[in-house]
């Protein structure tokens, strides 16, 4: 018997689930819950993943990983890759005035065009605005944005080291251009003190410890 495993971290919990891929049918399965709150260490979402295959009874013997997270999370890396504050997620709704600065400032027409999304709070650019006003030191150490689709791949990489990770997911970004598959640069300039660049190493690679929001 053939075996795969699915995993869905969403916002309330982890779930794992492993079935047979003969007939579908359900051979175990495990979960875990995540922390209350709109705001949380993504550290919680690795040992949440942890706790719920340890209730699956573990992974060793499946074939595949197919592993679906929630969307629009901010989780903010400095140049070393280390997480700087724990992340904004989805429902976080605090980011509600700089969506509209930001469609006053580029306007609602024109923003759908560059990137067909109109900001809310729940997108990940309405999130670091908010964080480039209300926090200017956080903002200016950020070299990298990590959204939850994404930490979603790098966990699967973890869990099977040595595997091909598969395509990255497309961002749902209010500044990414999804008809040209990359950043608009304009609006990425909204964000003035957030300055993306070069890691001088991956976030999560295969093996190692999982960054933390904690204090270094």
């Amino acid at each position: 018997m053939s075996l795969v495993a699915g995993v869905d971290s969403s916002t309330q919990s982890c779930k794992v689930v492993v079935r047979d891929t003969e007939t579908g049918a359900l051979v175990r399965s495990g979960r875990a819950v995540h922390p209350e709150g709109t705001e949380v260490d993504p550290q919680e979402w690795w040992d949440a993943l942890q706790v719920a295959v340890a209730d699956a009874g573990g992974l060793g013997d499946v074939a595949a990983i197919s592993i679906a997270a929630q969307q629009h999370g901010m989780v903010v890396l400095d140049i070393d890759g280390h997480v700087i504050r724990p992340a904004l997620l989805w429902n976080d709704t605090r980011s509600a005035p700089a969506a509209a600065e930001l469609i006053d400032e580029v306007g609602a027409a024109e923003y759908a065009q560059r990137t067909g999304l109109v900001p809310v709070a729940s997108f990940t650019a309405t999130k670091l605005r908010w964080l480039r006003d209300a926090e200017p030191g956080n903002a200016a150490r950020v070299a990298a944005v990590a959204l939850s689709p994404r930490l979603a791949h790098l966990a699967a990489a973890r869990l099977r080291p040595g595997r091909r990770e598969p395509p990255r997911p497309r961002p749902d970004r209010a500044d990414h251009r999804p008809f040209r598959r990359e950043w608009h640069r304009v609006l990425v300039a909204q964000h003035r003190r957030v300055r993306p660049r070069p890691l001088r190493a991956r976030p999560r690679a295969p093996g190692s410890a999982a960054p933390s929001a904690r204090p270094r």
